[in-house]
This record gives structure tokens, C-alpha cells and sequence, in this order.
């Protein structure tokens, strides 16, 4: 029987739970063999690496705390007021979900009080940054749509935004939920919180954590495996695969890990896309801010996302807009086959490692077309194979309009030179072709010349369609 609490809890979500029911010993037993699959797979951190990426933090904050006293002194603040000011370090993403494994990068994000500027970040920061020894690999992505700057700091790859609040000063308990830090901020500050305030939105609608951590762990080795985790190539990305496991996890309340990698399957094989998957409802009582958010009936353009999947803080956006026709239609291939097997391991007829079969893709079509990025060194490779996998959703989107493909399965592992061409740096991905038959003669007759045009010339004015 549900405990109290657990009853209070099951009114998370949009919607009453399907089952507020516990888990029965047979749940608890596959639950545990879930997690020592996990495991072996690397799926968690060791303590060493926990305390390890503990002790960067607080290293990272201490450097914070003393480049904002520095900009502060500078702008005219006497010492005093200079230390008082704060500033604070906040993660997010695996992270801060506690669901990250062994070597897995850290989000963060750096809030400061208004008198310190995004400039200074990319500038006076950055140079204390380079003064650090234990501090290597620094890039700074200024122009991106959420400004970043990645580095690695003692051997831990991070991710570290920056937003500047309207506050003379950043308090210690700041609330990152609280939406009236969202008041008088520029767009780029709004979109750098917004991943803090959607990982802890996701956690506080969460009825029981364990069970969610456990099975996220699950959903994100799975996805990997089977080739459909990555939002920049038209699946999902991290917190998009984080908010079905929550919804899966308000539906099923009380239920044990194993059940709601089960329910997951279950629920999303036969989901009516694009019926958007929502953890709660959207803010009407925060328009007055005016910021932009998802709204099918305001915004012509979010009527033709296929699979949306609505972040739970304001301004709510659709995690899932990259999604195409193709990487809905295998995801949910593979949903049915996650369900199928995961049925099976309830019936003692397979193991949990059959879930995380790997893909085996170069064995699934006849055709592929390979995309290869060359440079001519390291740095220059990591920005141009960066542009590069962007744009292949625009191909993959192209190809789906040819009226003799039936599917492009894009596949997201970059692979690096064949054997012998060791003297550029190389990225290559493939697209998998499964063509339409012409139903009078049972063959095949297409061009994609068109559409490898369009690939080729992305960012300039396409070509005509001749």
C-alpha cells in the first residue's frame, strides 16, 4: 500500500497516475539487476571521481569569487562592498540530475550581479582562466545561440555559461526557480539559466528520485547503443530522454526502476505524436515577462514540430524541434523493440544487457551516403566538424522530400580516417537509404543530386530545383 507521502506525490504531472501501485519483490529483484548491468557498463561514477569533480568545483568557484571581486574594484567598488557582492556557481545537465558516469563533463553555470558584464566573461575570465596550470583545451563560443566556454580543468571537461541578473548582488540561497530573476535580463542570460532551471524543474516534479535516477541511467545507455541520442542529428538529447523518463516516473508514481523502464516503452511506442509531452502546465500567470516560449496556437512554426517535449520552466520550449520525419519514425522503431525485449526480461526470457544490444547499422541498408569533414589541424577540425554534423539534419530533412526515399537513417557516431590516411584530421557519418520501390517494375530509379547541392552550399541561398 502507498504511503501518504507517496499518495501526495502521484498528483505530479498534468494528469492523474495510471498506477500508484509499489513495487513488488519480483520489481526490486530486476531493479538491482538493472543497476549491476549498469555498472559494468561505466554508467556510474566511482567515488574518487565524485570527490574529484567536487574538489574542481569548488576550485572553479573560488576563481569566480575572485575575478568578481577584481571587475568589482575595478568598476569603482570599495574592497568591502567588492567581497559582498557574490556570485555563485551553479550545475546542470547528468550532472546535476546525478545520473553521470565515469569521465562525464560537467555543465555550469557562472551567475554574477549586473555590474559585471557577458564582455568581461569572454575577456578578463578568460585570461585568469589561461593563468591556470590545471586549466587546459579553453574555447570560447561566443557567437553560439547559448554562449559557451569549454575547457577542462584538471582533467574534467566543462561546459561553463554565464548569466547576469538585474541584482546589485548574488545572494548564497539563490533560487534559480524563482522567475522573477527573469526580469529586465537579456535574451542570452535567459537562455543560460534556462538549463539550471530546467534541470531543477525536472527534479522537484519528480515524485521518487531513486527510481528516476536509476532508470534514466537505463534510458540513456539504451539510447546510445541503439544510435538515438543526439539532438544536434534529429533525436534527443540529454534532457529531452530526462523529461520522458519524469513523465514516465508521475505516471508510475511508487513503481521500481525496472517497471518504469518497462512503462517508458510502453507509454511512448504509442504516444500521438505531436501530442507534446508536458511535466506540468505551462505558466499563463508569467506572460506579463513577455519572453518567448512554445505556443502552437501563437507561433506558426512550432505547429510543425513532429515531436515536442516541453521544458517545465518559463519560458517553456520544445526540447525535440530538430527532430525530422526519419529519426521520429526510428525512434519509435526502437521504442516498440525496448518494449518488446523489456517484456521479455519480465518473463525471465531475456537479460537486461539484450536491451543494450548495440545497433547494428552498416548491416541495415543496401545504400549510404558518407559525409567526410577534413582539416588540417585539431583546433581548425573541432569548429568545422562541429558546423558540419549541424547541418546534416538539413540533408537528412532534404532527402525525406525525394519522392523515391522511404527513410535517411542517420547514424550519430562520427567515425575518424580509413586506414592510411593518418595526415588530416577526419570525421565522417552515414546515412542509410531504404528507397521506395516503383510499384510497376520493383526497382529503383532517383537522383539526389538536388539535395546534396543544398547540403553542400547550407547557409547560401539554395539552389533551384531544376
Amino acid at each position: 500500500m502507498a504511503s501518504q507521502g507517496s499518495s501526495q506525490r502521484a498528483n505530479l504531472g498534468v494528469t492523474s497516475p495510471i498506477s500508484v501501485a509499489g513495487p513488488t519483490a519480483r520489481d526490486v529483484r530486476l531493479s538491482s539487476h538493472l543497476e549491476t548491468c549498469l555498472r559494468s557498463h561505466g554508467m556510474f561514477d566511482s567515488k574518487d571521481g565524485q570527490d574529484h569533480r567536487l574538489l574542481v568545483l569548488g576550485q572553479l568557484n573560488e576563481l569566480m569569487k575572485k575575478w568578481i571581486y577584481e571587475v568589482s574594484v575595478r568598476k569603482g567598488k570599495t574592497e568591502q562592498e567588492a567581497k559582498e557582492v557574490g556570485g555563485k556557481i551553479f550545475t546542470f545537465g547528468s550532472y546535476r540530475l546525478g545520473v553521470h558516469g565515469k569521465g562525464a563533463d560537467i555543465d555550469t553555470l557562472l551567475v554574477a550581479p549586473r555590474h559585471v558584464d557577458r564582455s568581461e566573461f569572454f575577456s578578463s575570465f578568460i585570461e585568469m582562466l589561461q593563468e591556470e596550470k590545471s586549466i587546459t583545451n579553453i574555447r570560447a563560443v561566443e557567437e553560439a545561440y547559448v554562449p559557451v566556454i569549454k575547457l577542462e580543468f584538471d582533467g574534467v571537461e566543462m561546459d561553463l555559461l554565464f548569466s547576469r541578473l538585474s541584482f546589485p548582488s548574488v545572494a548564497d540561497n539563490l533560487n534559480l526557480l524563482d522567475a522573477s530573476l527573469l526580469k529586465n535580463l537579456d535574451q542570452k542570460s535567459v537562455r543560460s539559466l534556462n538549463g539550471c532551471r530546467v534541470t531543477d524543474a525536472i527534479l522537484s516534479l519528480v515524485p521518487n528520485q531513486e527510481s528516476f535516477r536509476l532508470a534514466l541511467r537505463a534510458i540513456k545507455l539504451w539510447a546510445k547503443r541503439r544510435g538515438v541520442y543526439s539532438n544536434a542529428l534529429g533525436y534527443l538529447g540529454g534532457v529531452s530522454w530526462a523529461m520522458l523518463v519524469a513523465r514516465t516516473c508521475q505516471l508510475y508514481p511508487n513503481a521500481a526502476a525496472s517497471t518504469i523502464v518497462l512503462k517508458f516503452f510502453f507509454i511512448f511506442q504509442r504516444w500521438e505524436w505531436p501530442q507534446p509531452v508536458l511535466l506540468k502546465k505551462m505558466d499563463e500567470d508569467l506572460l506579463e515577462l513577455k519572453l518567448p516560449q512554445w505556443d502552437p496556437k501563437v507561433n506558426p512554426s512550432d505547429r510543425a514540430h513532429l515531436m515536442p517535449i516541453i521544458t517545465p520552466a518559463y519560458p517553456a520550449q520544445n526540447s525535440t524541434f530538430n527532430v525530422t520525419y526519419s529519426t521520429r519514425s526510428i525512434m519509435i522503431k526502437e521504442f516498440n523493440r525496448g518494449l518488446d525485449v523489456c517484456t521479455d526480461i519480465t518473463l525471465d526470457r531475456k537479460k537486461w544487457e539484450d536491451l543494450f544490444e548495440p545497433l547494428s547499422f552498416f548491416g541495415l541498408y543496401k545504400h549510404y551516403i558518407v559525409i567526410c569533414a577534413k582539416s588540417s589541424s585539431v583546433e581548425h577540425h573541432i569548429k568545422w566538424s562541429g558546423l558540419v554534423e549541424s547541418k546534416i539534419r538539413i540533408l537528412v530533412s532534404k532527402l525525406e522530400f525525394n519522392d523515391g526515399i522511404e527513410l535517411a537513417h542517420v547514424y550519430p557516431t562520427a567515425y575518424g580516417p580509413p586506414p592510411g590516411e593518418k595526415s588530416e584530421q577526419v570525421s565522417m557519418w552515414f546515412i542509410g537509404l531504404e528507397f521506395k520501390k516503383n510499384p510497376s517494375t520493383g526497382g529503383v530509379n532517383i537522383t539526389i543530386t538536388y539535395e546534396i547541392q543544398v547540403f553542400s552550399n547550407a547557409g547560401q541561398p539554395p539552389l533551384p530545383h531544376l
